[in-house]
């Protein structure tokens, strides 16, 4: 799927575009959205690109318009039957104070079939390639005060990540099985059927309403120029606060290996008690590969902005905030389903995190230890749900004073790298839309070797700094 938007020098030629809905015998619906869902109503979508290598028997155009194509189509077609929201739009009645996703027959998922000149291996490639590049290959989000579309472009306020990431794996497993067994509509895998249960997710606290109120805000401080006639109720993503950051930028890739991230970790851990922190464990704790991955990142990041920084005269230090998110369906009381469908993720600043920390000695493990006390204090509902009513509020008010914000996309939990449609595994998965900031884009390693992959955009010479510093801290 590609957009048909083409700001790069690579030729885009469309194909076709088409509306592939659910198959005629599923039924309207109509879902409420959550206080989880509303909290992301405006936030930039989830943008992903999966590259697959076709074999020979399906790599010449033909093939691909006429057989692996139709396959695709049907399949969609047949997941969407379990995946109904998707297939519909966010809609906001002028008698509801909250919007709803809306499934009628008819609706449909739009498809873009598109061919580009550029060459496959341009994108595989780990070392630094245009930001812009991938940005010709990715899906637009339709969006208004009245509705906005749905798809693997994806708006957040309709899905998380490990949703996202379930869908594409019930598409992938229905077209593989599809071809396998030659059956007209194979079974879903249990493991893949969404439960889309809204009333498990309670609300007593009216967090719903805070969060559509905190977009009302965060629109006004963010861009105080823009007049707007909706009074707040509007689905509009906030594409002038999260817009594509290309200019001058490049993308690269990154592994840690199971090794690497072994001497991260016992870097770590000999210097824990070297600062002075009473909120930590007195014993050795565990520390996950995505706490080691965040801190050695994040890190690296920071020191390299600032010698770029210092490279062109600027001697002000940069300001920097850290934040994750945290799936939250075993933390809730009682918790929802694993294979809950939506939005079931809170944000979170990790505050004890000071600018000064990136760049002590010992900041490797100063940041280690702050993120480590965050994940722990998330640990149970009422850490998770913790001032989680503001934190977009905080992070606005963060950045309007000169802080650049650090998060996190995707998880190595996901298993992107096994989505299979029939025809081998991707050769690459990445996360696009962390141009949108600076955001560390993370996966499995594709290998399956236990490691990490590592996905970020950064101005050109701050990748180069970046990319010195990542590899010599791992000798």
């Amino acid at each position: 799927m590609a957009s048909s938007a083409n700001n790069n020098t690579s030729a885009i030629k469309i194909h076709e575009k088409c509306l592939v809905p659910p198959p005629n015998s599923s039924p309207q619906l109509s879902l409420p959205l959550t206080f989880f869902d509303l909290m992301w109503l405006r936030f930039h979508p989830v943008e992903r690109i999966f590259f697959y290598s076709l074999p020979t028997p399906h790599s010449t155009l033909d093939s691909l318009l006429h057989q692996v194509l139709p396959t695709l189509k049907n399949s969609l077609s047949l997941t969407l039957q379990h995946f109904l929201p998707l297939a519909g739009t966010i809609v906001w009645p002028s008698d509801s104070n909250k919007p709803l996703i809306q499934y009628n027959v008819g609706d449909g998922v739009s498809l873009t079939v598109a061919e580009s000149t550029e060459d496959l291996n341009h994108f595989l490639v780990n070392s630094p390639v245009e930001a812009l590049d991938s940005r010709s290959l990715v899906p637009h989000l339709e969006s208004s005060d009245s509705h906005a579309s749905i798809g693997i472009s994806s708006h957040h306020a309709v899905l998380d990540g490990k949703s996202s990431i379930m869908f594409v794996k019930a598409w992938a497993y229905l077209c593989r099985e599809g071809q396998l067994s030659n059956e007209e509509s194979p079974r879903l895998a249990p493991e893949l059927v969404p439960i889309f249960d809204k009333e498990a997710i309670k609300d007593p606290n009216g967090r719903g309403i805070m969060f559509i109120n905190n977009w009302k805000q965060i629109s006004s401080q963010l861009d105080p120029n823009n007049n707007d006639s909706s009074k707040g109720r509007t689905l509009k993503i906030m594409s002038a606060a999260f817009p594509p950051l290309v200019d001058d930028r490049v993308r690269s890739t990154f592994e840690l290996t199971r090794g690497d991230l072994e001497k991260i970790r016992n870097r770590v851990l000999s210097n824990w008690d070297t600062t002075v922190d009473d909120s930590s464990t007195k014993q050795q704790p565990k520390l996950s590969t995505f706490l080691l991955t965040c801190a050695y990142v994040s890190v690296c990041i920071v020191k390299a902005t600032d010698e770029e920084s210092k490279e062109r005269g600027n001697n002000n230090e940069n300001k920097f905030m850290f934040g994750f998110t945290v799936d939250c369906r075993a933390k809730l009381d009682p918790p929802v389903h694993e294979n809950y469908f939506g939005n079931c993720v809170a944000g979170h600043i990790v505050d004890a995190i000071k600018a000064e920390d990136f760049r002590e000695e010992n900041a490797l493990v100063i940041v280690a230890k702050n993120i480590y006390n965050k994940i722990r204090s998330v640990g149970t509902m009422e850490g998770a749900l913790d001032g989680i009513e503001t934190m977009f509020f905080r992070a606005a008010m963060m950045v309007i004073e000169g802080k650049k914000a650090l998060g996190v996309a995707g998880s190595a939990r996901f298993g992107v790298y096994g989505i299979d449609f029939g025809w081998g595994k991707p050769e690459k998965v990445e996360i696009t839309s962390v141009d949108r900031g600076i955001t560390i884009g993370m996966a499995e390693s594709k290998d399956g070797s236990g490691g990490i992959q590592v996905g970020l955009v950064l101005n050109k010479h701050v990748m180069h700094l970046f990319n010195e510093l990542f590899h010599a801290g791992l000798y």
